[in-house]
Parts: C-alpha cells; sequence; structure tokens
C-alpha cells in the first residue's frame, strides 16, 4: 500500500490544512499540462489519491488503521483491502465481487479531480453553461447554477479519474473564482457598483438608471446626496439558491464639469455667494 503522507510530503501528524496546502502545491508542479518530465500523469494520479484518502477524515482513519495491521505470511496485510466513499456498500453501485476483494484482481475506486472555474459576475448572476477541455482533448459542457460563490465547488460526477476493475471513476470538482470586473465589486451576494452624479442631481435627488449583473435598473436619488454614501437596491445582487438574493449597492460619486460655459460658471458663482452652506464647518 503506497504511503500517501511520503506522496504529500507531510507527517502523520499533518492537519487538514496542512494536507491541502501541500496538495494544493504539489498538483500545481506536476499536473500533465504543466510538468514536461517524464511520469507527469503517474505522479499526478499518486498525488491526488493521496490527497483523495488524507483529506477525507474516515478514509484517513481507516487507511492510518491499515497501516498497523500485521501481515501475514505472504499475503501483506490481512485480505486486500479496498476503501470505499462514506457511506458505499459493497454491491450497490461499485460492482464489487468476492474475487475482487479477497485474492483476486484489486478494484479502485476512480480518483477525484479539481480545477478552477473563472466566472464572471454576470455569469455567476445568470447562471448558464460553460464549454470546458479535459485532459486529453476531451470538452465537457458544465451547467453553471445561478448564485454560485467564490471558492465554491460544483461536483461533475464521473469525469474524474478513471477506476481500476469495475469501479466507478472519480469526479470531477470545479473550485468558482469570480473574475475582477472593471465596473462590479463583489463582498458576498451583495455587488458594489459606482454611481456617478452631477451636483445638482445629488442635490436635488434625481432617478438615474444605471447598469446591473442582471440588467439595466433605475435608482432613486434622495436630495442631498453625499459622496461615498452607498443607496442600497435590495434583492438585486447575487441570487442565492437557498435564501433572498444580496444587494444592489450604489456608491455615489459627485463629478464636477471640467469645463463650465459663461452661463454655468454665472450660476456657480450665484450659487457661490447665496448659499450658506460650508462642509468644513
Amino acid at each position: 500500500m503506497a504511503d500517501h503522507y511520503a506522496t504529500l510530503g507531510v507527517p502523520r501528524s499533518a492537519s487538514q490544512d496542512e494536507i491541502q496546502r501541500a496538495y494544493r502545491a504539489l498538483a500545481r508542479r506536476h499536473h500533465p499540462d504543466l510538468d514536461p518530465e517524464p511520469g507527469a500523469d503517474e505522479r499526478f494520479r499518486a498525488i491526488s489519491e493521496a490527497y483523495r484518502v488524507l483529506s477525507d477524515p474516515g478514509r484517513r482513519r481507516r487507511y492510518d488503521a491499515s497501516r498497523r495491521v500485521p501481515s501475514r505470511p505472504g499475503r501483506g496485510p490481512v485480505g486486500d483491502q479496498v476503501w470505499v466513499s462514506a457511506g458505499a456498500g459493497f454491491g450497490t453501485g461499485f460492482g464489487f465481487g468476492v474475487d475482487d476483494l479477497f485474492g483476486g484482481g484489486r478494484s479502485v475506486l476512480g480518483v477525484d479531480h479539481e480545477a478552477e472555474l473563472e466566472l464572471t459576475v454576470e455569469e455567476v448572476c445568470r447562471g448558464g453553461r460553460r464549454a470546458l477541455t479535459l485532459p486529453g482533448g476531451r470538452t465537457l459542457r458544465v451547467e453553471i447554477p445561478p448564485g454560485a460563490t467564490d471558492g465554491e465547488r460544483i461536483r461533475v460526477p464521473g469525469h474524474g479519474g478513471a477506476g481500476v476493475g469495475r469501479c466507478a471513476p472519480g469526479d470531477l470538482y470545479l473550485v468558482v473564482r469570480i473574475a475582477p470586473h472593471d465596473r462590479y465589486r463583489v463582498e458576498g451576494r451583495d455587488v458594489l457598483v459606482e454611481l456617478p452624479l452631477t451636483p445638482w442631481e445629488a442635490a436635488l435627488g434625481a432617478t438615474v438608471e444605471i447598469d446591473a449583473p442582471g440588467g439595466p435598473t433605475r435608482v432613486d436619488v434622495p436630495p442631498g446626496t453625499s459622496s461615498g454614501q452607498r443607496l442600497r437596491l435590495r434583492g438585486q445582487g447575487l441570487p442565492d439558491p437557498r435564501g433572498p438574493a444580496g444587494d444592489l449597492c450604489a456608491e455615489v460619486r459627485i463629478e464636477v464639469p471640467a469645463v463650465l460655459d459663461e452661463t454655468e460658471r454665472r450660476l456657480y458663482a450665484e450659487l457661490a455667494t447665496t448659499s450658506t452652506f460650508n462642509p468644513r464647518a
């Protein structure tokens, strides 16, 4: 049985965070698409299998226990052992037979694979479909659910590593990363967008149209609005499949004309002489 701790380069006392950090560093270094050295496929499979076992507390306990079982002469550890995911039983979905378990060929579950999936704010808001190219040139069409959050893992069953014998293949997990946007900033499920206003719109109030991830929408600006103030539009942020959607927060930025014509200059001068407002008071 392979020493999964040695494969990941961590001690037996390693925490789950240490195991995850080691796996990510090794997976990036030895991914077949990035590692030109011979044997990259085998190294990546070994790293993925080690992580699959050690990242799951139940599998890790069973693996640690198996390393402590005394050997029988000529047999290795007691019987040929096959680990299945928690809750899976013999003869349910994986096709184990007696020959697979004792003395015959070995059946091994396929390794789960993980890849990052970068989405725009608009894609997170609407959902949709994405075509992905997998190692080996296969193309996979993935359904993106609306409301995916940064770091969320989307499971694609059966598209991980191939199983050995009659075991099922592993799964593919897509880790969502929300791409930086030139207009929007995401805070949880809230979406922040800048709202440029003229001085008179901010002073007198107005209804203006802004671009939102779900399409154009209108926001009511109350009289006396200041720069930096946030106007919140409830439920117009990122959707949440399990609850209410986030909000769209329009952050006010008051802009003045760079060049004034004679009429504008006269009106601003009149305002300067008649207004008693002093923002520094």
